[in-house]
């Protein structure tokens, strides 16, 4: 955890970092509004070093959400807050994004809070690493018990449509005595 020393901000936890972790266009990312609020910047600021260092954040470390992208993060995570007033498309940071950000924005606070969340992006990796085996099995066993509910559906309206049709009166097959006759 990276605790702040006289930014008076409160410290930086591994839990607020992830909950600001999406995953967008196949990276992993970050939204420029979490990240000044993280740094002590304003959103504003923190973009106007960014487009004043442009050559320094290639598509693979920083791109603008669509607004589709941008709905789509909306309807997902109701509890974020992403603002419908927005004029400007917010900017996603990847994990080489965010360690770029530090040698712009050249504050202490901003150094050590990207060092964190790198950290924090390395630790999701090789936690998704050592889970990519249970991974695997959790899909397979979503995929059967797919299967077996489509086979379960089946048999049930197979067992419904047995029930529902009615029995007709039909003669004794075999052999009767006198005594089953009466």
């Amino acid at each position: 955890m990276y605790k702040a020393e006289t930014t008076g901000q409160p410290p930086v936890t591994d839990a607020m970092v992830m909950e600001k972790i999406y995953w967008l266009r196949g990276y992993k990312v970050m939204l420029d509004k979490d990240l000044a609020a993280l740094y002590g910047y304003e959103t504003k600021h923190l973009n106007q070093q960014v487009s004043r260092n442009r050559e320094r954040f290639p598509a693979s470390f920083m791109f603008q959400l669509t607004k589709d992208e941008l709905a789509h993060l909306r309807s997902h995570f109701v509890t974020a807050n992403f603002s419908e007033k927005t004029r400007v498309l917010p900017y996603a940071f990847t994990e080489h994004g965010v360690l770029m950000l530090a040698n712009v924005l050249k504050s202490q606070t901003a150094v050590k809070v990207s060092v964190h969340i790198v950290e924090v992006f390395v630790k999701m990796r090789e936690m998704i690493l050592a889970n990519k085996d249970i991974l695997l099995k959790l899909q397979q066993l979503e995929q059967q018990q797919g299967e077996h509910s489509s086979q379960i559906r089946q048999l049930y309206q197979y067992i419904k449509a047995f029930v529902q049709t009615k029995s007709t009166d039909r003669k004794t097959i075999g052999f009767r005595t006198k005594a089953t006759e009466a």
